[in-house]
């Protein structure tokens, strides 16, 4: 009796499973279908979670390959990689000529082969997070920029890789940061880890992923007791995304991916605006908006669909699908 109660709580859970795949791989094909409409227009962040996102979908095919049960969803994926690999490849043409110098500092991590997913999980530590947290951003995004070019050595040509200053370590070290600088320090460490630098800070790499994952998860505990407000769920999925590939697996929660699918846009496929609300903000703030308080992190269409929430969108639902 006991081994059929195994065997029926695997076969429940294969079945749940499945039905998850079922529900994300169709919102990630008209997710794509926005990219080949607009992939002359969005920005780096939005060629960069494509990118994430089709690296979660070859470790998803990496994984099934013994699976003989999943022909139809692995064929669904596969058509989705060949799509994006097309697709992210004109993105990243178009976003050479329009703006080459930004575009390349940032080419390395819109590579094929640069982002490796996690192979075994971990689990945040709450008494890790900050028990409070800074009123105002830690640091600038032109100053992690700084920092991400010397890791990724395109911050002058033909110069070195893994360089850490003074400056940088400075900052993403620094506790108690909130919202997008405490995640960006997260990516930091990422790309670090993406590059092999050795510089001595990185053996303390996950020391600082622990703490900063259990501080995410805190923040991202608040935006749901708050009702998932518009102007949160962006910053609540670029704590999903990163804290997930860094091997975080409590921040796939099965009601967070239900709520997450719900915010994209059904006609468009992309995520962004509400419909009522962008018609409201639209007709005060003319029909594309540039928020001016990030360089690159967003950029409204007429239709609301957000670049960066896009962007973060895909690399989650990614990251459910590698996942499960």
């Amino acid at each position: 009796m006991f081994l059929l109660l195994i065997f029926l709580f695997k076969s429940d859970l294969s079945k749940s499973e499945a039905e998850t795949r079922n529900i994300i791989i169709p919102a990630l094909e008209k997710a794509t279908f926005f990219l080949a409409n607009k992939y002359r227009d969005i920005n780096l962040d939005a060629v960069l979670g494509f990118r994430i996102l089709q690296a979660h979908l070859k470790g998803a095919l990496e994984k099934w390959a013994s699976k003989r049960e999943l022909p139809s969803q692995q064929a669904q994926v596969k058509s989705l990689v060949k799509k994006l690999s097309s697709l992210i490849e004109k993105a990243s043409n178009s976003l050479g000529q329009s703006d080459p110098e930004y575009f390349k500092e940032f080419e390395p991590i819109l590579g094929p082969h640069f982002w490796m997913l996690p192979r075994s999980w971990n689990q945040t530590d709450a008494s890790l997070a900050y028990s409070t947290f800074d009123s105002i951003d830690c640091f600038t995004e032109e100053m992690s920029d700084k920092c991400f070019t010397y890791l990724l050595g395109t911050w002058k040509d033909n110069s070195k890789s893994c360089i850490v200053t003074e400056a940088c370590r400075n900052i993403m070290t620094k506790f108690g940061c909130s919202d997008y600088s405490l995640s960006h320090q997260l990516f930091y460490f990422m790309i670090a880890d993406m590059k092999g630098c050795s510089d001595h800070l990185f053996l303390a790499a996950q020391y600082y992923k622990n703490i900063f994952c259990a501080s995410m998860m805190k923040i991202n505990l608040v935006i749901e007791s708050n009702g998932f407000r518009f102007s949160s769920r962006d910053l609540f999925m670029e704590n999903i995304m990163f804290c997930g590939m860094s091997g975080f697996s409590d921040f796939f929660k099965p009601s967070w991916l239900e709520t997450i699918l719900t915010w994209q846009k059904p006609k468009e496929g992309c995520f962004g605006k509400p419909s009522e609300d962008f018609e409201h903000s639209s007709r005060v703030e003319g029909q594309e908006q540039l928020l001016r308080r990030v360089k690159r992190r967003e950029k409204v269409f007429a239709d609301g669909c957000s670049s960066h929430n896009t962007a973060v969108a895909v690399g989650v639902l990614g990251g459910f699908l590698y996942y499960y």
